[in-house]
C-alpha cells in the first residue's frame, strides 16, 4: 500500500505485488490562513483524511479479506508539525509558502553564510525550509517551543500516528535545512546557530527501512485483516517518484510533467559546489541508498496548458466533445506540425530553477497577424521545453550530466510534447506508462521492506515498463538549436526588465 500526502489532498492506493491497482481512495483538504502571509495545514485534518482513505481503500469490495503486507508514505516536504509529548499536533504546520522564518533565515545567513549552508545541507539558504520555521516558533512562541516533543514533517508524523515510532527518512530531513547531506546526520553547526535543540528532532532512517507495524487497535479500526502491516520509511514525493520511474543509477533522470514540471537526475556522490548554489539547485539523498538527487523545476508545465484551455480553448473544448475525445487530445492533434517562430518564456507564476525569481513574468514573442491557434499551442509546449533544456544545461555546468531521460505524469500522455522534448533536448525520451510515479515508488519501498521484492532492480524490472522511445528529429533539432539560443537571450532580457521594474 502506498500513501501520498500533498498540500491539498492525500491518496491511498493498494496494489497486487505484480503491480495491478486493486483499490484507491482520495480526500481533499483546505489550506488555512491564520493571518496575512500565513499558509498552514491542520495536521489533525490531514490525519483524518489519511484514515478515511485507508478505511475506504481497505473496504473496497474487490479486496475484502486480503492481507496487506506493508505500507509506505510519500509526502510534501518543508512543512513543520510541532508535536507534543502525547503525540498530538500542538498547532497547525507552517507550509513552505508561509512568510514566517524570513528574519530567521537572515540570522543564519549572518551566522554561517549561504555558501556554507549549501555545502553542509545541499540546499540554498531559504526561509521556505523547516529550520527557520522552528526558529520562528522559539523566538516568537517560546511556550509552544518548550511544549514541543518533536518537530516532524508530514510523512514521518503520519507514520508516527500509525506506529507510535518517531523516525524521519533522509529525503524529508534534507528539506529541513538542518540535515548534513554528506554525513546524513543532523548538523550540529546549524542547530547551534539556530538555537534548535537536537532532542526535538526525530531519529534519522534510510528510506525503505522498517519503522514498525500499524498499532493493533488502529489496524482493526481501519479494516486491516490478519497480521498488522509493517510501515516502511518513505520519502519526499519527488524522491519517491524517481524510484517509481526506475531511476536507479547515476546520469539517469525522470521528467515529471505535471502541473509543475520537474526533472530529477540521480548521481552517485553529493554535489554541493558554488555552481549548484548559483543555479539554486539542491542536492538530496535518493530513497535508493547510495544515490543523490537534484530537483530542477519550472512552475508552469501542465498549468500553462490549462491556462490556454481556460482562456482560449472554448472552441477546442466544444469540438472535442463533438468528437468524443479529451480537449488536450484534440489540441495535440490540431497543433502546428512544424516548429514555430514563436518564443514563449513560461514564467507565468515566477521562475523556478535556475533563477528562482518570484517577480519573473511570462512572454510570448513573435506574434503576427498570421499567428494562429495551432501555432500558439505548440509554442507553449516548446517554451516550457526550452526552459527545461536550460535547466539541463545548468545541471551539466554543475557537474550533473543526464544521459537517459524518462517521462511520466499527465504531460507524458502527449506524444507531440515528447517528440518536441526529444528534438529540443537532442536526446531520446523514454515514455513510461505511469501517471503517478510517486505512488509506484512507495509501493516499491513497501514491497522491498516486506520481502516481496529482493531488490529495487527486481521490482523495477517487473513493474516499470517503457512503452515507447522518442528519438530526436535532426531537421527539427537544427531549427530548435538556433531558436534555443534566441530563447536564452530573450529570457535574460525579460529577467533584466523584471529586476529593473
Amino acid at each position: 500500500m502506498g500513501i501520498d500526502i500533498g498540500t491539498t489532498g492525500c491518496k491511498a492506493s493498494l496494489f497486487h505485488e505484480e503491480g495491478r491497482l486493486l483499490s484507491t481512495a482520495y480526500r481533499e483538504y483546505a489550506m488555512e490562513q491564520s493571518r496575512a502571509g500565513a499558509f498552514e495545514l491542520n495536521p489533525q485534518t490531514v490525519w483524518e483524511a489519511v484514515r478515511d482513505c485507508l478505511a475506504e481503500t481497505l473496504h473496497d469490495a474487490s479486496i475484502l479479506d486480503r492481507e496487506v503486507a506493508a505500507l509506505c508514505i510519500s509526502s510534501l516536504g518543508e512543512a513543520v508539525v510541532p508535536v507534543g509529548r502525547n503525540g498530538e499536533a500542538l498547532e497547525n504546520a507552517m507550509l513552505y509558502t508561509d512568510e514566517r522564518g524570513r528574519e530567521q533565515a537572515g540570522q543564519l545567513e549572518e551566522a554561517i553564510g549561504g555558501e556554507r549552508v549549501m555545502e553542509i545541507t545541499g540546499v540554498p539558504l531559504h526561509a521556505m525550509f523547516s529550520l527557520p520555521k522552528m526558529m520562528w516558533i522559539k523566538q516568537n512562541k517560546p511556550q509552544l517551543y518548550d511544549d514541543v516533543w518533536k518537530f516532524m514533517c508530514f510523512g514521518d508524523y503520519m507514520a508516527f500516528l500509525l506506529t507510535g515510532v518517531s523516525a524521519m527518512d533522509y529525503t524529508l530531513a534534507s528539506r529541513t535545512m538542518a540535515f548534513n547531506v554528506t554525513t546524513k546526520t543532523w548538523d550540529s553547526k546549524l542547530l547551534t546557530a539556530s538555537g534548535v535543540d537536537r532532542d526535538k528532532l526525530p531519529e534519522l532512517v534510510q528510506s525503505g527501512g522498517v519503522i514498525g507495524s500499524v498499532r493493533d487497535k488502529l489496524a482493526r479500526e481501519l479494516g486491516f485483516v490478519g497480521k498488522s502491516p509493517v510501515v516502511a520509511a518513505g520519502g519526499h514525493d519527488q524522491a519517491c517518484a524517481a524510484l517509481g520511474a526506475g531511476i536507479l543509477s547515476g546520469n539517469e533522470a525522470v521528467d515529471g510533467i505535471g502541473t509543475v514540471e520537474c526533472i530529477t537526475p540521480a548521481y552517485s556522490a553529493p554535489v554541493v559546489n558554488g555552481v549548484m548554489l548559483r543555479h539554486h539547485f539542491n542536492c538530496a539523498p535518493h530513497v535508493v541508498e547510495g544515490l543523490y538527487l537534484t530537483y530542477a523545476f519550472n512552475f508552469t508545465g501542465g498549468s500553462l496548458l490549462r491556462w490556454y484551455r481556460d482562456q482560449f480553448g472554448s472552441m477546442a473544448e466544444a469540438e472535442a466533445r463533438k468528437q468524443g475525445i479529451g480537449v488536450y487530445e484534440y489540441l495535440n492533434a490540431t497543433a502546428a506540425k512544424a516548429p514555430t517562430d514563436l518564443l514563449v518564456v513560461p514564467h507565468f507564476a515566477g521562475s523556478g530553477t535556475p533563477t528562482m525569481n518570484p517577480d519573473a513574468k511570462g512572454v510570448i514573442y513573435g506574434l503576427t497577424f498570421n499567428t494562429d491557434a495551432s501555432q500558439l499551442y505548440r509554442a507553449l509546449l516548446e517554451g516550457v521545453t526550452y526552459e527545461m533544456r536550460y535547466n539541463m544545461d545548468c545541471l551539466k555546468d554543475a557537474g550533473i550530466a543526464v544521459h537517459s531521460l524518462r517521462a511520466v505524469g499527465g504531460g507524458a500522455k502527449s506524444d507531440l510534447w515528447l517528440q518536441i522534448k526529444a528534438d529540443i533536448m537532442n536526446q531520446p525520451i523514454r515514455k513510461l506508462d505511469i501517471s503517478e510515479a510517486g505512488t509506484i515508488g512507495t509501493m516499491l519501498l513497501a514491497g522491498k521492506a516486506a520481502g516481496i521484492y529482493s531488490s529495487y532492480e527486481e521490482a523495477v524490472e517487473l513493474l516499470v515498463k517503457p512503452v515507447g522511445t522518442f528519438e530526436p528529429n535532426p531537421v527539427n533539432g537544427a531549427l530548435y538549436e538556433e531558436r534555443y539560443e534566441q530563447y536564452k537571450r530573450l529570457s535574460k532580457a525579460v529577467e533584466v526588465m523584471c529586476t529593473y521594474n
